[in-house]
């Protein structure tokens, strides 16, 4: 089960940051959106996602903020490519009312999609660059989730397992996306 504490970012506190900067964006589509980047091979420097984030989500974030989100880059890089598959998506608590944490994960998966498209479509070698055949099924699967929301006629603690359920998928399929695209940089 997907246990928050292992998470090193506060969810609330970068909602209260982005707030601050008058941005209308859940840190869920930030981090989904720089873990697309990253899965699609984007360069891990730091300051690459910003101008991603800019490019791809029209933000323009600074100070503080821009600091965070250069670090959450950082060590989201770090997390994908652990040999120990410590990576976990930035949602809200378990505490936070299960409709809103639907709607984080889905807004995660359309950040990911936005990431990893903003690379695709950036990439000189894309037109004859293939997304391998598990990527693409991922691809499509985040995109559907990326529709999700919650069943108000199923019993709280089914809503609550799927939305486990999801989360833990979520999790390995980025794994597997990354590691997608480190096998075919390698066979270049």
């Amino acid at each position: 089960m997907f246990e928050q504490s292992e998470q090193p970012f506060d969810f609330d506190e970068l909602a209260n940051h982005l707030v601050e900067q008058g941005q209308q964006v859940s840190p869920s589509q930030i981090h989904g959106c720089l873990c697309g980047l990253l899965a699609a091979g984007a360069a891990p420097e730091a300051e690459l996602s910003l101008a991603a984030l800019s490019q791809g989500m029209e933000l323009d974030l600074h100070g503080e903020l821009a600091e965070q989100v250069m670090s959450l880059y950082s060590v989201s890089a770090a997390a994908l490519g652990d040999e120990s598959f410590d990576f976990h998506p930035l949602l809200p608590d378990d505490e936070v009312d299960i409709a809103q944490r639907t709607e984080s994960l889905a807004l995660w998966c359309k950040g990911f999609l936005t990431g990893f498209a903003l690379v695709a479509a950036g990439d000189d070698e894309g037109a004859s660059r293939q997304v391998p055949a598990d990527s693409s099924e991922v691809l499509r699967d985040l995109a559907a989730i990326a529709e999700a929301g919650v069943d108000e006629d199923a019993p709280e603690d089914e809503s609550e397992d799927s939305y486990h359920e999801l989360v833990e998928f979520i999790r390995v399929a980025v794994l597997n996306v990354y590691m997608d695209h480190l096998r075919e940089d390698g066979d270049a």
